[in-house]
């Protein structure tokens, strides 16, 4: 479809829930270790191109950001000062950031909206702690401790709205409930660092795991004992993986080894770490990925490069 250019290094990459084509990016100044950042929203045209909708500027760099499920002006954006910055795109520049969350005493690295209870959305940080939120509230509702190391990203389960899991440098995945005080289970999910982790949107005990050691794993949580696969098909770090809205055994991954990656989890070449696609479109890390939910194969990556491109799974990349 499309790429279009970020005057900062792209962390992430988020589709609308509510309008077709509108992306999120958020990005750091020198690769987040020091500057400022930039919260972009941009929109592919019906011709392919890529216009800028809004840019917000900030002090810190920006490691993620998520739309809100009740409002389609709304995002949220995690920086490198711990906050959290609510973002109404029908307000001018100016109005913006029209809230700011400061709780997290490190980087704040994740941020995942609850896409059943519109009104929760949960951040993750290098803090080593997962906090609950709501914009309802002038504080957060509640902080989720017992990771070791910074706890960097968090999902929601798509069929559980109460149940979400954590993925840290501690080498775990925790499942928590909020209805319970403790984590349901702690999975441990590979030998070293864990970078990302998500469930499968069709099957509410099955997910994945990226972690520094390059593999991929997928797990049952009723039998965490083992893992159902693993996938070594990256050659550095796997920075995030993501489950398909719209197919049960579709994931897609980004790695530091600069490639996007799509897996059929159903075929017997992904144990061989064969994927269905690789894509090599980026020249540093690629760090964001994104499918979206209003259209099918329609998918979004965002990299160290500052670039983010939009194009059809079925294809490939083109400026």
């Amino acid at each position: 479809m499309g790429r279009c250019r970020t005057a900062f290094n792209a962390y992430s990459v988020k589709f609308s829930p509510f309008i077709e084509g509108r992306i999120a990016v958020a990005t750091a100044q020198n690769f987040g270790i020091i500057g400022n950042g930039k919260q972009y929203v941009f929109e592919v045209t019906p011709f392919g191109a890529i216009v800028e909708v809004a840019q917000y500027d900030t002090q810190d760099g920006l490691y993620d950001c998520a739309w809100s499920e009740a409002n389609e002006n709304v995002l949220v954006a995690s920086s490198g000062d711990g906050s959290i910055k609510v973002y109404d795109t029908a307000l001018p520049p100016a109005a913006n950031p029209v809230r700011v969350f400061k709780e997290h005493r490190h980087e704040c690295c994740s941020l995942a909206w609850n896409p059943a209870k519109r009104d929760l959305f949960l951040s993750s940080s290098w803090d080593d702690s997962v906090k609950l939120w709501t914009l309802q509230a002038p504080a957060s509702l509640r902080t989720f401790s017992g990771h070791t190391y910074c706890a960097y990203h968090a999902a929601w389960n798509p069929q559980q709205p109460e149940v979400f899991l954590s993925a840290s440098g501690d080498t775990t995945v925790r499942v928590w409930d909020l209805r319970q005080p403790a984590p349901t289970l702690v999975l441990p999910a590979h030998g070293f660092e864990v970078l990302a982790a998500d469930w499968c949107k069709y099957n509410d005990c099955l997910l994945a795991t990226g972690s520094v050691d390059k593999s991929i794993k997928l797990w049952d949580v009723r039998a965490p004992g083992r893992e159902l696969l693993m996938m070594m098909g990256h050659s550095y770090a796997v920075r995030r993986v993501l489950f398909s809205p719209h197919a049960e055994s579709l994931l897609m991954s980004c790695s530091y080894d600069m490639t996007v990656k799509l897996w059929d989890t159903s075929s017997p070449q992904a144990a061989q770490g064969v994927p269905l696609r690789s894509w090599d479109h980026h020249s540093e890390f690629a760090v964001g990925i994104d499918f979206s939910t209003l259209r099918e194969g329609l998918v979004a990556s965002a990299g160290w490069d500052e670039s983010v491109w939009v194009w059809d799974q079925r294809g490939f990349p083109s400026p």
